[in-house]
């Protein structure tokens, strides 16, 4: 069976509440990309961005980065920041929770194989941030052959100027295999 599978990217508390990463806008996007999930939750996968504990833990560049930002590690963050935000939750299970340490969740390959055993061959990609981990999800899945649909209205970032840039490369260089639309549009045309 072929059909589209909706990734949402990081729709998680550290981003929405006040941290060091937080994402003004997913609490703007937050109802569309609500929307999505609770229209095919099934279909569903989130992926969570999980830091190490401490930086020492990371390996090479990433170690540099957490080092840097150490107050969003697992030994400085509140567990419970990791969560995805309530609205999402509450969808798990039928959706689905893959953990990543890196932007991508293509790493490793285990995303990839459970959704070609099922005959995934599109992906609706919603969440955060547009041009960081939204980025990686998109090119990595391109690389793998999937079809994308983003709805830019589910989508989110903390800068509009690398936002708006991010959409404009996508629909430009990437117009034969990334469509963006909008959430009403895409509900209107993703059957049951």
């Amino acid at each position: 069976m072929t059909f589209a599978f909706h990734i949402c990217v990081d729709m998680q508390r550290m981003f929405a509440e006040d941290t060091e990463w937080h994402a003004p806008w997913m609490a703007r996007v937050a109802p569309a990309v609500t929307a999505l999930a609770e229209a095919h939750p099934s279909r569903t996968v989130f992926t969570r961005f999980i830091p190490p504990a401490r930086p020492e833990e990371s390996m090479g560049a990433w170690e540099d980065y957490y080092r840097h930002w150490r107050s969003m590690t697992r030994e400085a963050l509140h567990p419970e920041l990791l969560d995805l935000l309530p609205a999402l939750q509450r969808l798990v299970p039928p959706a689905r929770i893959f953990d990543k340490p890196v932007y991508s969740p293509w790493h490793g390959g285990r995303l990839h194989e459970g959704l070609r055993r099922q005959g995934v061959r599109t992906l609706v990609v919603t969440g955060g941030e547009t041009e960081v981990c939204v980025l990686a999800t998109v090119l990595g899945a391109l690389d793998l052959g999937y079809r994308i649909v983003l709805p830019i209205d589910a989508l989110c970032s903390s800068a509009d100027e690398t936002h708006d840039a991010m959409i404009r490369i996508y629909e430009s260089r990437f117009g034969l295999q990334v469509i963006t639309t909008t959430t009403d549009v895409l509900l209107a045309g993703w059957p049951d």
